[in-house]
């Protein structure tokens, strides 16, 4: 299984114009045994298939890697991380890069705990609670999520986690047309990129917003 998991995650990463270490390959893999064995008992997801995890959580959030990149962030937060996604595939991704999982469930924020010793990620810090209780000491560059239920969720709870110049970016499925209407007054559409995820079928977007 590992042999045929290691060949669909080089296709995958090929497939998105991708070039990661051999380091970094194996950390991924390592994250997505470890999600899937530990998913059993802490419910970080409703798949079940290894292989399906891999398209669906590995690569969902591996093909925001370059716009991520291009920002070039020193600090990126994950809000409503969850089992670590996008968050920790980001963080294997851009060892340079400062990043924090937040999530408010502490059964998940264990097992980020787990992960991140188990693969010796020094760049990320673990927070257990909720978003509108979490001050940082620095603000940071990017606020990502594949969490939020709508981008007025997005905008109105985590203002203030944002540098002046920061951005959020949020994963989201179809274009939420309607959703941006509903806080263009608030924040400006700075890019939106349609995203081609390898062994997804559905619409997937990943939305730029600063705050006006």
């Amino acid at each position: 299984m590992t042999d045929a998991l290691s060949a669909r995650l080089d296709a995958g990463l090929s497939a998105l114009a991708l070039t990661l270490s051999n380091t970094q390959k194996t950390q991924l893999l390592t994250y997505l045994n470890e999600f899937h064995k530990w998913n059993r008992a802490y419910n970080l997801s409703a798949i079940r298939d290894i292989e399906a995890m891999l398209d669906r959580h590995l690569l969902d959030s591996l093909s925001v890697l370059k716009h991520v990149q291009v920002r070039a962030p020193k600090r990126l937060i994950d809000v409503g991380t969850g089992g670590g996604l996008p968050g920790i595939p980001l963080a294997i991704a851009l060892p340079d890069c400062q990043i924090t999982l937040l999530d408010s469930a502490g059964k998940k924020t264990r097992f980020l705990f787990h992960v991140k010793t188990q693969l010796g990620l020094d760049n990320v810090t673990v927070e257990n609670r909720r978003v509108e209780h979490f001050k940082p000491e620095q603000p940071f560059d990017i606020v990502i999520s594949r969490a939020f239920a709508s981008l007025a969720d997005m905008v109105d709870g985590c203002e203030h986690l944002l540098s002046p110049e920061g951005l959020f970016m949020a994963m989201k499925g179809v274009y939420p047309q309607e959703e941006l209407a509903g806080v263009e007054k608030r924040a400006r559409l700075v890019d939106s990129h349609r995203l081609q995820v390898p062994g997804n079928d559905g619409e997937r977007h990943l939305l730029e917003l600063k705050l006006r």
